[in-house]
């Protein structure tokens, strides 16, 4: 019994790689790969404009290109829109190096510069990311027109509703090369999916999106940053806004925190001493973007217009 086990299990590895060395073949990055110490960053570009924004995506998120594609297809109507996918991330390779703060941003900088993608930029966090974006404004503050939120998480949140740091078991990097990620797929197809009406997202996108969750799933970049999320809070617990920087925050409203604590109370003190900002609630997921994506895309342009435009006349 332990032998056909074994021998079932090598079966499926094997039958793992072959099916991923074959969609790797058959669906090529859309974008452009650019070496980064060694190993490929892949980034993604669409339209053009006076304004740069760039599209950082949350803890997990497999596939940030074709995830974001929505809000991409509206936001590039009127702006020069870029997605840079972090290492372990959609068509970027992995890396051996620590998911710190540090690394991370040192990273993203570099695919931009070599991708010829020249700053400011107006920095649009999503989820975790937030964090690298206050590292980013605050060690960069000259390359940072402007940061533009969905439902961020920020270095004081932790401390402020008392929560502890998300966490992926570290098992799960051992066990993905062997193909677990492309098994879960296969007893729940939807699991990696957006959540979001039909049509929304293309057949070919959502395909791929299985493929790339099936190569990507939970891979040591991403459990490594999981487990490396406590240390680069720590290390920007004490940053804020700059206040010359505008910020703009999407956020969902959950009235479920004690003392009167809510996200929203926690955005306002966030913004409290920003010169230029605004604070936006919507009705949706934590992924905004998935569903609304027009209204958010309409804010950022009228943001852009009248505190970011605007600023950089005067």
């Amino acid at each position: 019994m332990i032998v056909a086990i074994l021998g079932i299990c090598m079966i499926w590895v094997v039958t793992n790689q072959v099916i991923t060395a074959v969609e790797k073949k058959k669906y090529p990055p859309i974008g452009q790969l650019v070496e980064v110490n060694g190993r490929d960053i892949h980034v993604y570009t669409k339209g053009k404009g006076e304004n740069t924004i760039v599209l950082l995506t949350g803890l997990g998120t497999t596939a940030p290109a074709l995830d974001f594609e929505p809000l991409v297809n509206e936001l590039s109507k009127d702006n020069k829109v870029v997605v840079v996918e972090p290492f372990g991330y959609g068509w970027s390779d992995t890396t051996n190096k620590k998911r710190t703060v540090e690394n991370s941003v040192s990273e993203m900088r570099e695919a931009l510069q070599k991708s010829d993608i020249k700053g400011p930029y107006i920095l649009m966090p999503h989820s975790v990311s937030g964090v690298y974006s206050m590292y980013y404004a605050n060690k960069y503050p000259d390359e940072v027109k402007a940061i533009i939120g969905i439902d961020p998480t920020l270095p004081q949140a932790l401390d402020y509703f008392k929560e502890e740091a998300p966490n992926i078991p570290s098992l799960m990097s051992v066990l993905a090369p062997s193909g677990v990620a492309r098994l879960a797929l296969l007893t729940s197809p939807n699991q990696y999916l957006p959540l979001a009406e039909e049509g929304t997202y293309t057949a070919k996108n959502l395909k791929i999106t299985k493929a790339i969750s099936s190569w990507k799933g939970y891979n040591k970049n991403v459990v490594d940053e999981a487990k490396e999320l406590n240390n680069n809070i720590n290390k920007t617990v004490d940053m804020s806004f700059p206040s010359k920087i505008p910020v703009m925050i999407f956020t969902r409203k959950i009235d479920k925190k004690e003392e009167g604590k809510s996200n929203i109370t926690f955005y306002q003190n966030q913004l409290s001493r920003v010169s230029s900002q605004k604070l936006v609630v919507l009705q949706g997921h934590h992924y905004l973007h998935w569903t609304k994506y027009r209204e958010i895309s309409k804010y950022v342009n009228d943001f852009i217009d009248t505190s970011i435009n605007s600023s950089t006349r005067k």
